[in-house]
């Protein structure tokens, strides 16, 4: 029964409201574009719908967006206008119909499309204001020849997508060379969790961008310009070039972001969020590990949410120390100075159009620093250097190397951190509407703080510290003791002196603000107390850290009942696109639909799922595992052959590890309480499991020692002599110089994420919430993030939560349940096969962990919750706020 054509135009052409609906769904104009080829290609019932932007020069078409060729595609396949079917109706500004494409004397096959099982084409022009912007395409995979009513419904649908196409190519008016747009690029952070940018700068040379530890900034100084021009033509990147740039400036200028909606509040006055370290990429080394991870990963969803947030940290001329193993395997750190011209960064300019040079007076002279600026997405980043012209010899190397030094070494970086960046953000006109502190590093910015409101509002000292507090947030990351700055009060005098007599306090009444027992003139001054007390809003950064937490500080809070301290929790989580591989996103983009990475934070996000085939999924898998064993094959020789190794064990190192074994991977730093070696507990168990010739299992470690835990060291010793044990040499292998690119490969590449401190001293960890997005399953001590994500069926637990006030039998007690899991259940699920070679329950697990815990353990979902629970509220952007009678 035909329709008639008033009938069918109702039910296929798009509605005013509908292209509303998809502009306000699509943050972004690719986002929209990728809405309406979707919508279309379901009223229209075709297999393909795909939008073609005229390029600025106004001969070439490129795929802006499609709903049925390969994604990859999109901004690299390219055409003239006087090739294919597409450049025909752009040539003509006609429609084009073809029952069978490959039938006509126009048709060009672009064999990377996946364009082979389509037939039929139907094609219009794209028009705004008289204008040709693109073209739009629908096509079938049975042989279609398309009525004259459908043809001009494709048209009309076309006229009203039209203005959003042309919104599109806004950007692209005004032409930057090749060059400066991949400058523009590289000089943004955000480069580096956006795959597209990534190949694109690693297709430049990817053997240099390898050995350049994948810097785009180091690698784009190195070519000429006349030679970037030369490859991107040879290459054909001009268009992938300008889809990346494109994709950054749109990314950039959103205005209606999650943070838009949410914290309105914070744009006048916004977020100064404090770290000692932040860990972006691993071409920027200012970071050691979890922490700096952490921090950078805080900044990125800060960025993709649009909150208003300015990080604050400090440059590290020499960065953490990168470690090398010698013969007998004990650590030994080099320290190498960071090029800053080979860095994505910029001297901060002031209000007074200078750079930004802060001053902080001390009992024993003055120290200076000049300021950097790094942008990180929307966010920026500030980083204080001390070396300038002015400073005492001392001060020159104040910050060259991350926790470094003595514990004068350590006040004046954290005096330069907390005092110094306040101070940074006022010279350039910055007025934070909220202070978080990421551990107690940084506790002094409050007490700049104070300063600062009673020199502006004329305010006495007991006033402002009863209002300052208010605005701060202060974030503890460690239930170990060892973990908190504590200084002497010498040593508080001669940094704070000068700045305590401008509060117009006594020395003994600032020592209190850092002292657990004020009385007590010999305790020393803890940063951890200073940022409690004050501080309005405290967390620790997981439900079990929290209980331990309260526990450790009860006693700041005479009278209170433990549960009644006022220290929460906001469970750490990673930002997904710099921890998810590539091919796992594409899997993602196939099933949980166009736009999820902006909605990774959402439980229904994850439910698709439990849809994904178990063949696709095992499959995508084995490839990041095969991809993570030539990573370890290589970095395994070249270490080797640092050390003089003979030429067969080079050959041996070659081959070593099985892409058909369980790999285990175990990554963090080297404190003896996350016992890397209590998998050694019983030697002839794990041989005969490794050894084991049906079910063979082999481990990779990595992780760094502070240069001073001499008891650190020698548990790693004893895991990389193993590698010199026959019955280990093939199945153990001890990765050296761990960093965000080592971690990158091993959690998206490993079977299963060993985690095994000593409860409760995790305070989170993160590495293991990585894991889950690139569908690894976790077995790790209920410890930390963990204790509250093991459902029992989403990974394998390491005892049941239980504790020994005698350590040694504590350790016993896991490591004789770490043997009993493995050999019983974790090992047998793995090579439990089907007839199609498949470990379906192993696959069930994996589908388990990634929707029940991915939107959980993001870092969006965790940016979320200090919005709602601590930013607005001490910005005072709450609507409503009942107190509790006490």
């Amino acid at each position: 029964m035909s329709q008639s054509y008033e009938t069918t135009v109702a039910s296929h052409v798009l509605t005013l409201d509908e292209i509303t609906n998809l502009t306000e769904e699509g943050d972004k104009p690719a986002d929209t574009l990728m809405n309406v080829v979707a919508l279309i290609a379901t009223r229209f019932r075709t297999d393909v719908c795909s939008a073609y932007l005229l390029e600025p020069d106004r001969s070439n078409l490129v795929l802006a967006a499609t709903l049925g060729l390969h994604p990859r595609c999109i901004g690299t396949l390219r055409m003239p206008l006087s090739e294919g079917l597409a450049g025909l109706v752009a040539e003509q500004v006609m429609p084009v119909a073809v029952e069978d494409a490959a039938n006509h004397p126009r048709f060009k096959y672009f064999k990377e499309s996946g364009e082979e099982v389509y037939h039929s084409f139907l094609g219009v022009p794209l028009i705004d204001r008289g204008i040709l912007q693109g073209v739009l395409v629908v096509q079938t995979k049975e042989p279609r020849i398309f009525r004259e009513t459908e043809i001009r419904m494709l048209v009309e649908a076309a006229s009203q997508v039209a203005p959003v196409v042309s919104e599109a190519r806004t950007l692209d008016r005004f032409i930057a060379p090749t060059q400066e747009r991949l400058w523009s690029v590289a000089r943004n952070l955000s480069w580096s969790w956006d795959y597209d940018c990534i190949s694109l700068f690693r297709d430049l040379n990817p053997t240099r961008w390898l050995q350049l530890n994948q810097n785009p900034i180091a690698l784009l100084n190195e070519i000429p310009l006349g030679e970037i021009e030369r490859r991107a033509t040879e290459l054909g990147l001009h268009s992938r070039i300008n889809y990346v740039y494109r994709r950054q400036q749109e990314y950039l200028k959103a205005d209606r972001t999650w943070g838009s909606m949410n914290a309105g509040v914070l744009r006048p006055r916004p977020v100064a969020y404090f770290s000692a370290e932040f860990g972006l990429h691993e071409s920027l080394p200012i970071y050691s590990g979890g922490l700096g991870v952490l921090a950078g990963d805080h900044i990125k969803s800060a960025s993709d949410l649009g909150i208003p947030l300015i990080g604050i940290g400090l440059f590290y001329g020499q960065g953490y120390f990168r470690q090398y193993l010698d013969k007998k395997g004990w650590q030994q750190e080099e320290y190498l100075r960071t090029d800053v011209n080979q860095l994505p960064m910029e001297l901060a300019i002031g209000q007074n159009g200078e750079p930004v040079v802060v001053e902080i007076e001390t009992r024993s002279g003055s120290i200076r620093a000049k300021v950097w600026r790094v942008k990180v997405g929307r966010c920026d980043l500030l980083l204080l250097d001390s070396n300038v012209a002015g400073n005492a010899p001392e001060d020159l190397e104040l910050t060259s190397r991350l926790y470094g030094g003595d514990g004068r070494t350590r006040i004046r970086q954290e005096l330069l951190l907390g005092v110094g960046g306040f101070r940074a953000l006022k010279a350039m006109g910055i007025s934070p509407g909220v202070l978080h502190l990421n551990e107690g590093h940084s506790g002094f910015a409050v007490l700049e703080a104070i300063r600062n409101r009673m020199q502006e509002e004329g305010q006495d000292f007991d006033t402002a510290a009863r209002q300052v507090p208010r605005e701060v947030i202060f974030t503890t990351h460690t239930p170990v003791p060892a973990g908190h700055d504590r200084f002497h009060s010498d040593l508080i005098e001669e940094h704070l002196g000068p700045l305590r007599e401008q509060l117009g306090i006594s020395q003994q009444r600032l020592m209190g603000f850092g002292r657990e027992h004020p009385e007590d003139h010999h305790e020393p001054f803890c940063m951890t107390v200073l940022g409690l007390l004050l501080s309005r809003r405290a967390n620790a950064v997981s439900s079990l850290h929290g209980e331990v937490s309260r526990a450790m500080w009860k006693g700041l809070y005479p009278g209170k009942p433990e549960e009644a301290v006022p220290i929460g929790h906001i469970t750490n989580g990673v930002h997904v696109p710099s921890w998810l591989a590539p091919q796992m996103s594409r899997l993602y983009d196939r099933h949980l639909g166009v736009g999820w990475q902006g909605k990774s934070s959402w439980l229904r996000t994850w439910e698709p799922i439990q849809n994904v085939d178990d063949g696709e999924l095992w499959e995508t898998h084995l490839s990041l595992k095969s991809q993570l064993i030539e990573f370890v094959r290589r970095r395994a020789r070249e270490q080797a052959g640092r050390r003089g190794e003979s030429h067969e064990t080079l050959l041996r190192l070659s081959k070593v590890l099985s892409p058909d074994a369980l790999t285990i991977g175990f990554a963090r730093r080297f404190a003896t309480y996350k016992r890397a070696n209590l998998i050694l507990a019983d030697i002839q168990r794990l041989a005969s499991m490794v050894n084991d010739p049906k079910r063979p299992v082999q481990f990779l470690f990595a992780g760094k020692a502070h240069p001073h835990d001499e008891p650190g060291k020698l548990v790693l010793q004893q895991i990389a002599e193993m590698m010199r044990n026959s019955n280990f040499g093939d199945k153990l292998v001890f990765i050296e110089d761990y960093d965000i690119n080592v971690g990158r490969y091993l959690v998206q590449g490993v079977d299963v994420w060993l985690n095994n401190p000593r409860r409760p001293l995790e305070a989170s960890g993160t590495s293991g919430q990585k894991v889950v997005l690139n569908g690894g399953l976790n077995f790790s001590v209920l410890d930390g993030w963990w204790a509250e994500a093991y459902d029992g069926l989403n990974g394998f637990a390491i005892g049941n939560g239980r504790m020994h006030t005698d350590m040694d039998v504590h350790d016993s007690r896991d490591g004789e349940d770490l043997y009993r899991v493995l050999r019983d259940e974790l090992i047998p699920l793995y090579y439990q096969r089907d007839k199609d070679g498949l470990p379906r329950g192993w696959i069930t697990r994996m589908k388990r962990t990634i929707r029940t815990l991915g939107w959980r353990f993001s870092a969006d979902r965790m940016v979320m919750d200090y919005t709602r629970n601590c930013y607005v509220p001490a910005a005072g952007g709450t609507s409503s706020e009942m107190k509790s009678p006490c």
